[in-house]
């Protein structure tokens, strides 16, 4: 017994054993106890239980097997688990825990070493990607989505501003006949600090004084007002990440709502600055592609393909760092609730469900395919680091290499925008 106790000590180190209810701490140790599980074992059922707890599900002692045999009893709990994550999530009961009602962060302005100027983090040679630059213009995110990377690289309350970004990015040479595509929407939101520490000020002067690049604002927010304000140059994109109103509610904490976004989105397009709309996580759960649909069908009413530079789908694609650090959180979400099968690397859903949703979505926005319709008001749909062979199971056609899609990218941008494009 004495080496069990030391066994089980040592297993629940380092595990999420102490933030289960003192109820099911209790239970699991007696039922290590009984069963002598291993080591592997204590974990997995600790990991478990605590994420029944974060979905708003069952408890493990609910699900718990009646059997004398210790592989009987963890095959079958592992199996009960197994049907509760694969099944089809529903947000009708579901209830939301410990989210916070308002935006609570510290900022902070400190010289840093380097410029963050760099690849996509979540490049890959196994999926299709368009070689995009970032621009961490601004480190961490006041917004807290439940599915978010961006919390296990940051800290998630502490906003950090380079003081001296703007020169560095002045002073950044860059090759006057090539065309670049630069995002700022990475490591944080592109606009909800607004023009805090001059940051609008200096990209925009960049974007100015640099006509060959193509500079994309992403963002949750409505907060367009510098936009509003002044004169934005023609080869700025401002673009927006949007989801249903199931998702935002449940899962996108602190963000605009839907309705702020579009209706942000249509001011700037009033203002004749080209616009774009990711749809990246699409999220499964009951009812999901209606609720989907009408989203799609309200920007087809409501923008022209002419003022419209992009629609890009993507979804849930998770990394062990991220999952531990949303099982460290006193939270509920739906979010890791899925069939996890290998993606490249990664975990996400199985490829016909993916195949779905990315199908659905592009033939729900045949209004705006390019069949029919001069260059000029080609809106260019593409799939955010999916493997190549789902752009043809979901699109009809794919890209050979990277560059390729690339370059059709930033020639149909270069079009819509009017500036020349640079081969």
């Amino acid at each position: 017994m004495n080496e069990y106790i030391e066994k089980f000590t040592k297993a629940i180190e380092n595990s999420f054993f102490l933030k289960l209810p003192q109820e099911e701490q209790e239970f699991i140790k007696e039922k290590s106890f009984a069963f002598k599980f291993s080591h592997q074992e204590i974990k997995q059922i600790i990991d478990i239980a605590r994420d029944l707890e974060m979905w708003n599900e069952t408890t493990i002692i609910q699900i718990f097997p009646e059997h004398t045999q210790r592989k009987v009893v963890f095959t079958r709990l592992r199996q009960a688990y197994e049907e509760i994550r694969n099944k089809t999530n529903s947000y009708d009961n579901f209830t939301l825990k410990n989210i916070p009602q308002e935006q609570k962060f510290t900022f902070k302005t400190e010289p840093k070493e380097g410029f963050g100027l760099g690849l996509c983090p979540v490049a890959s040679e196994k999926t299709r990607c368009c070689n995009l630059l970032t621009l961490d213009a601004v480190e961490s995110c006041g917004f807290d989505c439940s599915y978010c990377s961006i919390q296990s690289f940051y800290n998630q309350n502490t906003i950090t501003f380079d003081s001296s970004f703007k020169d560095k990015l002045l002073g950044l040479t860059l090759e006057p006949n090539k065309t670049y595509h630069i995002g700022t929407g990475q490591a944080s939101d592109s606009l909800m600090f607004g023009n805090r520490e001059g940051v609008l000020d200096a990209l925009f002067e960049f974007a100015r004084i640099n006509p060959n690049v193509l500079l994309e604002f992403k963002t949750k927010s409505d907060n367009v007002k510098y936009f509003l304000e002044n004169e934005v140059p023609k080869n700025i994109l401002c673009t927006w990440s949007l989801n249903t109103k199931t998702i935002i509610e449940n899962e996108e904490h602190l963000t605009a709502s839907l309705d702020k976004r579009i209706n942000a989105a249509r001011k700037m397009a009033d203002k004749g600055v080209k616009v774009g709309f990711h749809f990246h996580p699409i999220v499964e759960y009951d009812g999901y592609l209606a609720e989907y649909a009408e989203v799609y069908k309200r920007l087809i009413s409501e923008f022209l393909p002419s003022e419209v530079a992009l629609v890009s789908f993507g979804t849930l694609t998770f990394i062990k760092p991220v999952i531990k650090q949303l099982r460290e959180r006193e939270f509920r979400t739906k979010i890791t609730q899925i069939p996890h099968e290998d993606a490249s690397g990664k975990t996400s859903y199985p490829e016909s469900t993916k195949v779905e949703m990315f199908k659905h979505a592009y033939e729900s926005f045949e209004p705006w395919h390019p069949k029919g319709i001069n260059s000029d008001n080609r809106v260019f749909f593409y799939l955010c680091m999916e493997e190549h062979s789902m752009w043809n199971k979901t699109f009809g056609y794919q890209y050979s290499t990277n560059n390729d899609f690339e370059r059709d990218m930033l020639s149909s941008y270069c079009n819509k925008v009017g500036i020349e494009y640079f081969i």
